[in-house]
């Protein structure tokens, strides 16, 4: 029997997990009578949380934007936030994590649903300390890589883990297989997250290291094969890339939503690429609207890094009808 969700210390509201459940079931519910008529969704990932007086973070990442984007969230007052990766910019420093709970304060003040994935700055340095560093920061997780949220009666939120294997026949991909099998006919949108992109634009010169790997293009390959006869529209919202970019293949949307706080990287945009505009840097969020018959997404940017007070301005906007 699932218990009431509750407000948890660093941010993350869901359901507890049932002792035993099978793997077509939700880990997390968070009950529609919890949750207003119509939810917002905000995504973004790649914050990069370090000390902001570490005379090398200008390398790492712009605490400035960072908290911008922060306390900007807090005002959207959000139903969820997903998390794209890379949360710290260091799994195997402590430090990093407390500067994620200084810095969040203002989401703990909204108690807002947080549900993260897993970076590979997660997992920098031991994987196994970083693993439980991960289940330290966000307890709620404690033994999880990847995990589901049943959003009220209408939104799926699905977790992956990319530094695990997702090709065929492998652990995650059996277990995401099952979910979606398994999810209500009440689900008119699955929202997926996860850090390394399955889609984004192929790099010939600069960042070649993050352009998609076999292991998610496997992810990408399967939800190419199941989402045209699937009951609910799929929305894909990856990091890795410090930038935004937007793609559809298969009846799939695929984001990139790397725009958080951590040092911005220069993309050369493709004919793929569904968001075109060349404005560099891209600090950046998503919004995502849920409406009676379809996603209404926007991405909202600061217009200028260098203003002492951040403009945010409206740079892209699509919509996701359900099926």
């Amino acid at each position: 029997m699932w218990m009431l969700a509750v407000f948890l210390p660093l941010g993350m509201r869901a359901q507890d997990a049932a002792p035993v459940r099978d793997d077509s079931a939700p880990t997390f519910v968070v009950p529609q009578a919890e949750l207003p008529e119509h939810l917002k969704v905000i995504a973004y990932g790649d914050q990069r949380f370090h000390d902001p007086k570490d005379p090398k973070n200008p390398s790492i990442a712009d605490p400035v934007m960072r908290l911008a984007l922060v306390n900007k969230i807090a005002e959207e007052k959000p139903d969820a936030v997903m998390m794209s990766g890379d949360v710290p910019y260091n799994g195997n420093n402590p430090a990093d994590y407390d500067n994620y709970v200084t810095e969040t304060a203002p989401w703990r003040a909204e108690k807002l649903r947080v549900y993260p994935a897993l970076g590979n700055h997660e997992l920098a340095g031991s994987v196994e300390y970083g693993r439980a560093a991960w289940w330290k920061a966000f307890p709620e997780l404690q033994g999880r890589l990847w995990y589901s949220v049943l959003l009220g009666d209408r939104v799926s939120i699905i977790q992956l883990d990319s530094n695990s294997d997702l090709t065929p026949g492998s652990a995650q991909i059996n277990w995401l297989r099952q979910q979606l099998a398994g999810l209500p006919p009440t689900v008119d949108f699955v929202l997926l997250g996860l850090h390394h992109p399955p889609v984004a634009d192929v790099q010939q010169h600069l960042e070649i290291d993050h352009n998609p790997r076999a292991n998610e293009i496997a992810l990408r390959e399967f939800l190419s094969g199941m989402a045209p006869s699937f009951h609910a529209a799929i929305l894909v919202v990856a990091g890795h890339i410090h930038n935004y970019e937007r793609a559809q293949l298969d009846g799939v949307t695929y984001l990139v939503s790397g725009g958080g706080g951590a040092h911005p990287y220069y993309v050369e945009r493709t004919k793929e690429d569904l968001y075109q505009d060349i404005n560099f840097p891209i600090f950046h969020y998503v919004r995502i609207d849920v409406g009676e018959k379809a996603l209404d997404c926007t991405m909202f940017k600061v217009k200028d890094p260098d203003d002492a007070t951040p403009v945010w301005e409206a740079k892209d906007h699509f919509v996701i009808a359900k099926k």
